[in-house]
């Protein structure tokens, strides 16, 4: 009774006019910074703290959440619209998305994500509600082996279930572990594969290698491959779901909030992990016409699924945040910034020590899930008109936003080249058949696992036995292994079947 004591008081707090005011704000602000590729929402909380400096801690962190969530769901309306992801989270949602509005359903699209993102952004809030301490008690007993394991999975179902072949995922995702290396080690300093430029010290940039693999590719394959056909504007037809749309969107929305929320609380970060988990989850669950839409004509579950896996991760992740003080983002990461401006310290004492000033927090996600529902639902047919622009001047369009949004990150020259370098890189790999997610996952997540393996065999000293020792681990090993052989053994039966019933020829 006395958390839905606590909750009541929070709405209490949050529904007064002024919050609502900042949750409306932020959750616009977010809409908006989610769809300018480059400028994403750990920069424009980042930005506005000195803004908001003087406002009150309770207003300014529900703005601040709401810049957070809403940055989520705006990413996805460039991702379907113009394959350009506003956030490396809506990277999975463009692979299907934006072949959805090639398709004539860009308005399917972005109402399945809008819903999705409600959908499991208020379940993954119901959860961090209920469960929240007792949840991160039990995350934070991961340690470095299963973190390890968790991304070899990662690794794992990504090159397994995109690309061609097995062989064509595995070397896109060697290939981004080669970019990840780049840079300063993480334990040792030392500066690697830098070539002697200062620009690499830092690593390239993720933002740069999404934008250049995904829209600034998508302009040159457009111009040397497809520019010749005479073609006005993207087909466009209806704006809504239908019934059929509905029917394979939900399980897709459930499956991808359950996927999602437990990764957000995990202080293991990233949404990259349950969103390409997401999607390939449902790539082999689909059957018949709908498997057969994945890669040509665009399915919707490849964009409800990944879309609700990633507003779940990010709605959870605020677990241990404020149970245990850990930023599992960029984001989080500022955000636990703003708290320590106030001179608070999230972790198991703040339920205590700033009782209103969290729970009036929770129960703004409530508040601002229905807000971006209401903004975005309207917008649909607004966004969608966007497909209207010939697509000379759309391409056009996308190639000077992802220019302006990559210059203005650092204002570097290098940064360009290397924008137009992984533009031209994404257009070989289309024109051969490569899948281009896994080398955005293997170089996120590369240094993430590097660093995880290193610890795990230190705790070991030296013996890579730690990873079959300790039962979540070895769980995890098992997993893997078995996503590596029962489809290579499904096939290899459904092979032998096949011959034993082929007639003998005469």
């Amino acid at each position: 009774m006395d958390l839905f004591d606590a909750l009541l008081q929070g709405f209490a707090t949050a529904a007064t006019p002024m919050n609502l005011l900042w949750a409306l704000l932020g959750c616009a602000l977010g809409t908006a910074v989610g769809v300018l590729p480059g400028i994403g929402p750990a920069v424009a909380v980042a930005m506005l703290l000195p803004i908001t400096a003087k406002v009150e801690i309770t207003a300014s962190m529900i703005f601040f959440a709401g810049i957070y969530y809403g940055a989520m769901y705006g990413g996805s309306t460039t991702s379907i619209l113009l394959n350009t992801p506003g956030e490396t989270a809506s990277m999975v949602t463009a692979m299907e998305g934006n072949k959805m509005a090639k398709s004539g359903r860009a308005g399917a699209a972005l109402a399945t994500a809008a819903i999705g993102s409600f959908v499991a952004g208020t379940i993954a809030t119901v959860v961090v509600t209920l469960f929240a301490p007792g949840v991160a008690e039990f995350a934070v007993r991961l340690g470095p082996p299963e973190y390890f394991m968790l991304m070899v999975l990662a690794f794992t179902t990504v090159s397994a279930v995109l690309g061609q072949s097995m062989v064509r995922g595995i070397t896109s995702l060697f290939l981004g572990l080669a970019m990840g290396c780049v840079g300063m080690d993480q334990i040792s300093g030392a500066a690697r594969y830098t070539g002697g430029k200062m620009e690499l010290l830092d690593g390239i940039d993720i933002v740069l290698v999404a934008v250049g693999l995904f829209a600034v590719a998508e302009v040159l394959y457009y111009a040397l491959y497809e520019g010749k056909v005479k073609e006005s504007q993207n087909a466009i037809s209806r704006v809504h779901m239908n019934r059929r749309d509905w029917k394979r969107s939900w399980p897709a929305w459930i499956r991808g909030t359950v996927i999602g929320a437990p990764f957000g609380c995990i202080p293991a970060g990233g949404t990259e992990i349950p969103t390409f988990l997401s999607y390939a989850t449902e790539k082999k669950l689909a059957k018949g016409e709908d498997k057969a839409e994945f890669g040509t004509k665009g399915a919707i579950e490849g964009v409800a699924g990944p879309e609700a896996a990633n507003n779940a991760t990010v709605t959870a992740a605020l677990i241990p945040l404020l149970t245990l003080g850990i930023p599992t983002s960029n984001t989080t990461a500022v955000l636990l910034g703003a708290f320590q401006n106030y001179g608070i310290n999230p972790g198991p004492q703040l339920f205590d020590s700033a009782q209103v000033l969290v729970w009036a927090l929770i129960a703004s996600l409530y508040i601002g899930n229905v807000m971006l529902l209401v903004l975005n639902l309207p917008m649909v047919g607004m966004w969608v008109k966007l497909l209207r622009v010939p697509k000379p001047q759309l391409y056009a369009g996308i190639l000077i936003f992802a220019t302006v949004g990559a210059y203005g990150m650092r204002q570097s020259t290098f940064d360009l080249f290397l924008l137009f370098g992984m533009g031209l890189l994404g257009v070989l790999m289309r024109r051969f058949d490569f899948p281009t997610a896994p080398v955005v996952v293997g170089m996120i997540l590369g240094p993430l696992a590097e660093a995880q393996m290193r610890n795990a065999v230190a705790i070991g000293e030296g013996s890579f036995s730690i990873f079959v020792q300790r039962p979540m681990s070895l769980t995890l090993v098992i997993i893997v292994l078995l996503v590596l052989i029962v489809p290579r053994l499904l096939q290899y039966w459904a092979a032998r079947r096949a011959a034993r019933h082929v007639p003998m020829a005469m």
